[in-house]
């Protein structure tokens, strides 16, 4: 618990319980703007309890859930201990954690004791891990409530979330339109008020892009900041776990519990945690912030641009130095992406075979056919698609074309964003080059689909960190998200300037 000790420390003075002051509404409108600081006090103060906060939450999912679907199972029992402890220590006049009594959901990908755990896919059903991920355990000893496991892209693959094998994921904003991937149900349930907080992955943009379809933050940390044990593998050296949150703050809040070293996880880094929190107060005047030129093309949706040249407006008015840079390299990202990933997911998901865990073909008659039909029966489509891609970017006489080559690339990718870091602070770009796109639009062809990680993917596979912060929305109604990238553990800068385009 690296991370959550010490922030509860810094924070005890300065929310000190208080007694009731009268209650605390909790309406569907209201849970939908809820925050953590919000929920944190009202419980200190006696305003509403956490057992009633979480039985508002799973009386909206009952009600409303329904259309969006965003989960895939609810974990009421372990909620409602969790949120009656939290209620003993704010009965006692105890110091409460700093997420107490929040309402979190977790990613189906990511492991909670005693749950499904899906992946959103049909070989693993049946699956109930005895251990907590990582970051799910620290989210607990913090104080959250944990509400259930989120629907997503199967594996984590997918720009739509419409690859689940328990149906697509609606927009809250827009039903027709899809709330991106592979984090939708993350990102959607933040949005329609199912969560005050959740908890998501990105492996090319499947943090970033949903937060900016849906209007929620959502943030990307730097590869090794936070603790990837216990997240079903797609590919290792690119997935990351982070959150999603209605604000600036909350996500420092998530940030600062989750991040730390982790002895089960031997790629996190026991570079010590900042204050995100703390930083967010701090001013940006002096910041250089980089304009890279090459995510500012043709194919970029003029309502995104524009909204976008006003933001860099308000952060020169802040005081910051505005000034444009080149990432050369930018063009090979997607295609990068694709030989690296799906090599990796190749790998990776060559263990579920119907053998240890999850689905089986039983009628099958030798070990070879029900291997088989296993996987043809439990993987989906995209699924598929990737893993052939991956095996043949692996395979003998194709490696050193395919797989090896994209390594190096990337090599020149990661110099780029470290050539511009050594001159700027933070990048400033779009997370997507259109709003949120109707359910089936792209379904059909994958390349389309697959260019929609266009502005997302360099930075998955450059390990920096990076983040989506609302931008208000497009004549039709449909939110804009604005990406802001640090250099590798610079979230702290990041958020401080995430935090001054929201005031904005």
């Amino acid at each position: 618990m690296a991370g959550s000790s010490k922030f509860q420390r810094s924070l005890s003075g300065r929310w000190p319980v208080r007694r009731f002051r009268g209650e605390m509404g909790l309406t569907a409108e209201s849970l939908k703007s809820l925050t953590i600081d919000e929920v944190r006090d009202a419980i200190a103060a006696g305003r509403t309890t956490a057992t009633a906060l979480a039985e508002a939450h799973y009386d909206r999912i009952t009600a409303e859930d329904r259309q969006i679907n965003s989960y895939l199972s609810l974990s009421r029992e372990r909620a409602l201990t969790q949120a009656s402890k939290i209620d003993a220590m704010a009965q006692r006049g105890e110091v409460l954690p700093p997420l107490a009594g929040v309402p979190v959901g977790i990613k189906d990908v990511l492991v909670m004791r005693g749950a499904p755990a899906t992946a959103s896919s049909l070989i693993v059903k049946g699956y109930r891990p005895p251990y907590d991920a990582t970051a799910v355990e620290r989210l607990e000893s913090a104080g959250a409530v944990l509400l259930g496991k989120l629907n997503c892209d199967e594996f984590a693959m997918g720009s739509s979330n419409e690859n689940s094998a328990y149906g697509p994921v609606r927009n809250p904003r827009a039903l027709d339109r899809v709330p991106g991937g592979s984090s939708g149900g993350s990102a959607a349930a933040v949005a329609a008020g199912f969560a005050v907080a959740t908890l998501g992955t990105d492996t090319g943009g499947s943090i970033r892009q949903p937060a900016a379809f849906c209007g929620v933050v959502g943030v990307l940390p730097t590869y090794g900041r936070v603790s990837r044990y216990g997240l079903i593998a797609f590919a290792s050296s690119l997935d990351r776990i982070g959150p999603f949150t209605k604000n600036v703050k909350d996500a420092a809040t998530m940030l600062e519990v989750l991040a730390g070293k982790d002895a089960l996880d031997a790629t996190s880094s026991d570079r010590p945690v900042e204050g995100y929190r703390n930083a967010l107060d701090g001013p940006v005047e002096g910041l250089k912030v980089g304009v890279p030129e090459e995510y500012f093309g043709d194919g970029l949706d003029t309502e995104i641009r524009a909204a976008i040249e006003r933001a860099l407006d308000g952060l020169k008015a802040a005081g910051c130095v505005v000034k444009p840079v080149s990432l050369p390299h930018t063009k090979y990202a997607v295609p990068t992406y694709y030989v690296i990933a799906t090599a990796e997911a190749s790998s990776n998901l060559s263990r579920f075979d119907g053998v240890r865990f999850g689905l089986r073909d039983a009628e099958a008659k030798t070990l070879s056919e029900m291997y088989s039909r296993t996987r043809d029966a439990g993987f989906g489509a995209e699924v598929k698609r990737r893993i052939l891609l991956g095996t043949y970017a692996l395979s003998a006489g194709y490696y050193d074309a395919y797989y090896k080559k994209a390594q190096q690339v990337r090599t020149l990718l990661t110099r780029d964003f470290l050539a511009a870091f050594t001159d700027v602070d933070v990048l400033v770009a779009p997370v997507t080059p259109t709003p949120a796109f109707k359910l089936g639009e792209k379904t059909d062809d994958p390349v389309k689909m697959y260019l929609e990680d266009i502005y997302s993917v360099a930075a998955s596979l450059s390990g920096i960190c990076g983040m989506s912060v609302p931008l208000g929305e497009t004549r039709d109604g449909l939110p804009i998200g604005l990406q802001i990238l640090g250099r590798h553990f610079g979230e702290a800068t990041m958020l401080r300037v995430a935090r001054t385009v929201e005031m904005g």
